[in-house]
């Protein structure tokens, strides 16, 4: 793969480096499902405007019940006891296939291997002789997707993404991917991250007549290329991408290309890989690659635009280049343990932090458990040095949603039953060690440590795999304004009273930057010093 300078090419994109492996393909045409109109149609400025989304699909959802008729003796509720949301959300998975027939099938199984990153929305975008083909929904990638919906996506070209919102009901037209055209055509776009400057940049591209019509950050980048004086619609995007600032892994599909990009910090994952016959994916994480097959070739790099066509790939960069601040948190909770990420194992991270936690705040127990899933790599590092037994002491319902049906008569800590069972046989009479992932509002963590006291435990010691978080993050992670977060208002003997746990101890954030060496100094810590590598706007808003 050849690597470019953007600076060098600002008026024209150098041939295409031949990639022998991949069969030549013959270019499709566009024909547009999203329009970009000009905003005054006398205006003689060939610049678009106006944005106009048009989803295939009218169908309108409802996504809560609470105001639904009860059938019975039962009240609706919605996050009443708050369980479902002291936890930290992802924002989004993307994928992308370039060059497979089965490009929409291959998507789809990408995004099945993405959908812990985002529950609420899934979408597929092909290009298939001229025409841009897409199938957005509400809902897990298996209720959006089935045979029938995939034979409506013929094409060798895709992408995918997986939503999940932070503010606000989730929508429809909130769904991605994106598609829209303008003056050089049509393009899609999906988008894992978070524009710090989604806010002014919003404000001014609306000072010049443009409609926005989802509550999305991602639009912008569409109304970006649009408003764009480059002379190609490739230079387009990259015009846009070097204006938002933040977090971001975008891909781009357009008539006869496919565009990953990353930005210049490096703070969400993206990876590449190829299939056997010679065909381009890109995906979050390393897990998607395995799923289809596709072998993992390398991160995207940080700042880098990889442009891939009939003719092969290419590799370009955005101006300026920065340091990169790879999110930490994609290692101590969102991504797959099976994954690689940011070139490192996620599951030997995680299971080193378990054992520094048994080094540096050994306790005497007879047992350590996990709060499932994010917590059980940890605490199996965590068992194996302090040489005590792991065990199964909670077990996970995978089958509760966001929205649950609770019975009138309250009953104490019903969220966190729903999700969480403790194991009596495991607990009971037992000094037990439990690790979770992280602590946000401390809410849950209160309820595990009383369920667990109720089930037996004569101790409970928590143990979290990350340092105090103390800072909302604003790129592309679902956190709490920092004034709910327990570790912000309280110290961790504070935070140990409140939750009722015998011992509290967290990650050290010295031993976790040591534990990274030499690539210590190449993360985000935001959460954890409040220290914003990109300075967010004073009223950003988290999308």
């Amino acid at each position: 793969m050849a690597a470019t300078n953007l600076s060098s090419v600002r008026s024209s994109i150098s041939s295409s480096i031949q990639n022998p492996h991949y069969p030549l393909k013959t270019p499709v045409l566009v024909k547009p499902l999203l329009n970009l109109k000009p905003a005054n149609p006398s205006s003689s400025s060939s610049l678009c405007q106006s944005l106009s989304i048009t989803n295939q699909t009218q169908k309108s959802f409802n996504l809560s019940c609470k105001n639904q008729k009860p059938t019975s003796d039962f009240t609706i509720a919605d996050n009443q006891d708050d369980d479902f949301d002291d936890k930290l959300r992802e924002e989004c998975g993307v994928a992308g296939i370039y060059g497979d027939p089965e490009a929409s099938r291959l998507c789809y199984l990408a995004l099945h291997a993405l959908q812990h990153r985002g529950q609420e929305g899934a979408g597929i975008v092909t290009v298939d002789k001229g025409e841009f083909r897409l199938k957005p929904g509400v809902g897990l990638v298996s209720e959006v997707f089935n045979e029938t919906e995939l034979n409506k996506l013929p094409g060798d070209v895709a992408i995918g993404h997986v939503r999940y919102s932070t503010a606000g009901a989730s929508m429809l037209k909130n769904v991605q991917p994106f598609i829209a055209d303008c003056k050089f055509g049509s393009v899609g776009v999906a988008h894992n991250g978070n524009f710090v400057n989604y806010s002014s940049l919003r404000a001014k591209l609306e000072e010049t007549g443009a409609i926005f019509n989802s509550s999305s950050d991602t639009e912008v980048v569409l109304h970006l290329i649009a408003h764009s004086k480059a002379s190609n619609l490739l230079l387009s995007i990259i015009d846009a991408c070097e204006q938002v600032k933040g977090a971001y892994s975008l891909v781009f599909v357009t008539k006869d290309k496919l565009v990953a990009v990353r930005d210049p910090h490096g703070f969400r994952p993206l990876v590449m890989g190829c299939r056997s016959n010679g065909s381009y994916v890109f995906a979050s994480e390393t897990c998607a690659l395995d799923l289809i097959e596709a072998t993992y070739e390398r991160e995207v790099h940080p700042g880098e635009v990889i442009v891939v066509d009939k003719d092969g790939c290419e590799s370009l960069y955005l101006a300026p280049r920065f340091e990169r601040r790879a999110c930490i948190f994609e290692h101590i909770y969102f991504s797959q343990p099976n994954s690689i990420v940011f070139g490192r194992s996620v599951y030997q991270s995680r299971r080193e932090f378990g054992e520094i936690l048994a080094t540096e705040a050994p306790v005497d127990c007879d047992v350590v458990i996990a709060v499932p899933d994010s917590g059980v790599v940890a605490a199996l590092g965590y068992a194996t040095k302090a040489g005590v037994p792991f065990e199964q002491g909670l077990i996970r319902s995978h089958y509760v949603g966001r929205t649950f049906i609770e019975p009138t008569q309250k009953i104490r800590d019903f969220g966190v039953k729903l999700k969480l069972a403790p194991v009596r046989g495991v607990i009971e009479g037992k000094r037990v060690v439990v690790v979770d992932d992280s602590i946000v509002r401390g809410t849950t963590s209160s309820k595990i440590v009383r369920l667990l006291k109720e089930a037996g435990a004569t101790e409970v010691h928590m143990r979290i795999a990350s340092p105090p978080m103390v800072a909302s993050c604003y790129y592309g992670v679902d956190t709490p304004n920092a004034e709910e977060l327990i570790s912000k208002r309280l110290s961790i003997e504070e935070t140990r009273k409140y939750i009722g746990c015998d011992s509290l101890a967290f990650l050290p954030f010295d031993s976790l930057k040591e534990l990274l060496k030499e690539d210590s100094s190449g993360f985000c810590y935001a959460c954890f010093t409040g220290n914003y590598p990109v300075p967010p706007e004073r009223k950003a808003v988290k999308v």
